[in-house]
Order: C-alpha cells, then sequence, then structure tokens
C-alpha cells in the first residue's frame, strides 16, 4: 500500500459516483471513510455496496473473505470531522463550484498538511476550486468513470499550483487501488467528456428526429463500434441532469452547437425522467441495485 495514504475519505458517498469510489478504495484494502450529509443515503449506499460485494462472491470476482475484508475497511460519518485523519479526501458533490470550495474550505481547516484534496469534477477547473484554499498545492482532479467501482480509468489533472509531489501519490495511489490512470490538461472535460458530451447530444437529437428508437441506436452502437454500454444506457446512468450541466458548462467555452442541451434533453428532465435515479429515462428501471450488482 502507498507509504503516504493509509486513509481515504470520499464525500458525496450517499450518491452514485461516491459509493462507487468507496468501493474502489475498501476494496484496494485502504482505511476507507464514507461521507455524506443525509444518515439515510448512507444507509442506502452500505446496502447496496454489500449486494454488490455479494454479487462479485457468487460471479468468483472475489472471495469471502476479501469481501468481508473489504466491508471492514468501510465506515461512514455525517460529520466533517470524522475526515480529520484522512490522508487523501476524493469529493464526488454536486457539480457546483462554490459547493467544492465551501467543503474543501471546511476541511483544510480540520485535516493535517499532507492531506491531499481530489476533485471527481469533469466540469469544472481545479485551479479555480483550489483558488480559495492554503494549500492549493495540495489539491488535484481524479475524474473516476461511472459505474466507478467496474471503469478502472481515471483522467488526473493537475491544477496550475498543484505541486508535482501531490500529483505523484495520487497516480501512485490510483494504480495500487487498481485503476488505470491519465494525465490531463485542467479543462472541463478532460478527455472522455470534452467527446461524450457532444456525441451524446448527437445521439439525442436522432431520438428526437426519429431516426431510431434509444434501444435500437444504444444495440447498433454496442454493436458496430464494439462499446460495452450503448449511449442512452449511458446517459441514464450518468443522470440526464447531469448531461444538461455538461452541456452548461461546454457551450460557453467552446461555442459548439454540438455541445449545447438538446430540446428532448431539456424536456425530459423538466418531466422528471432523469435516467436510472429516478427509475425512467430513456429506458425505465424497477429495481433498486448499483450498476453490476
Amino acid at each position: 500500500m502507498t507509504k503516504n495514504i493509509q486513509t481515504v475519505a470520499v464525500c458525496g458517498a450517499g450518491g452514485t459516483m461516491g459509493a462507487g469510489i468507496a468501493i474502489v478504495a475498501a476494496r484496494a484494502g485502504y482505511t476507507t471513510i464514507a461521507y455524506d450529509m443525509q444518515e439515510d443515503a448512507l444507509q442506502h449506499s452500505y446496502e447496496q455496496t454489500e449486494a454488490f460485494f455479494n454479487k462479485s462472491v457468487e460471479r468468483g470476482k472475489m472471495s469471502e473473505l476479501e469481501r468481508d475484508a473489504a466491508l471492514a475497511n468501510l465506515s461512514s460519518t455525517t460529520s466533517l470531522e470524522g475526515l480529520a485523519k484522512a490522508d487523501l479526501i476524493i469529493e464526488a458533490i454536486f457539480e457546483s463550484l462554490d459547493v467544492k470550495r465551501d467543503l474543501f474550505g471546511k476541511l483544510d481547516k480540520i485535516c493535517p498538511d499532507h492531506t491531499i484534496f481530489a476533485s471527481n469534477t469533469s466540469t469544472l477547473s481545479i485551479t479555480e476550486i483550489a483558488s480559495g484554499l492554503g494549500r492549493q498545492d495540495k489539491v488535484v482532479g481524479i475524474h473516476f468513470c461511472l459505474p466507478a467501482q467496474l471503469m478502472k480509468l481515471i483522467e488526473m489533472s493537475p491544477g496550475e499550483n498543484t505541486s508535482e509531489e501531490t500529483f505523484q501519490k495520487a497516480w501512485a495511489w490510483a494504480e495500487e487501488a487498481g485503476q488505470t490512470p491519465v494525465k490531463t490538461q485542467d479543462k472541463p472535460g478532460f478527455i472522455l467528456n470534452a467527446l461524450l458530451v457532444p456525441f451524446n447530444n448527437d445521439v439525442i437529437r436522432a431520438i428526437e428526429a426519429g431516426v431510431a428508437e434509444p434501444a435500437d441506436i444504444d444495440k447498433a452502437i454496442k454493436s458496430g463500434l464494439g462499446y460495452r454500454m450503448g449511449p442512452c444506457e449511458l446517459l441514464d446512468l450518468i443522470g440526464l441532469d447531469t448531461q444538461i450541466r455538461l452541456c452548461e458548462a461546454f457551450y460557453p467555452i467552446t461555442l459548439d452547437p454540438r455541445a449545447s442541451a438538446p430540446p428532448l434533453l431539456r424536456r425530459m428532465v423538466a418531466a422528471g425522467k432523469l435516467g436510472r435515479k429516478s427509475g425512467c429515462g430513456f429506458y425505465d428501471y424497477h429495481q433498486d441495485a448499483m450498476f453490476g450488482g
């Protein structure tokens, strides 16, 4: 295990992304603290995590001993003070610059000097997130891909003031947690979302134009291009409201019409069709299970 990182805290662990990141850390043998403001969200997340690990045992992907050890590594708290001993804090909270700055500002007063602050953002500048802190050299971007518990890729980006030491420690942690990091610049979307957001918008416009149904588009993309997940499945997983936020982050910067939110996307979000988390998006969902569980 990485010498400098023993304890990992995940903020926003009551959500889909945060829960997946906590699984990655706990499964890799790190003492893992799941933080969320809502106790019921943490409890729900833990139940889904337990079910995911049980399914992993059934499928032969881990032993019962490994499952028990991973669950033993995982604890939860609704108090920021409970994160005071974390060596690495990964936030996966609401995609708002002010909210993320406020969280890190509070943790800056609680955590020891060596603590690394990592943001899972895909739309906001790491440099801007770090700008309100006294330890900008300790802030780095660590962007996981959904579902984090299954996808290996991490897009890692340094801010303007991120130290090389911080970046290398975070990179080493990612590798030792079984992930595959790639280095990106501190730009909205990094690699994947900069390409995927316009592509997914093209898919939504094709549906709105009557080119094909979501299921047929997904089948074509998976069969013809070899993707493991169709774009409509992916949009439902990340959340259609998240896709709108991605569009609103990219379009003012790029002025690329393909990055603007399609009318169908806005209508679906207005109707409460957000994807898996609302039970309905491009598909209907009738089970409450973590993806892959």
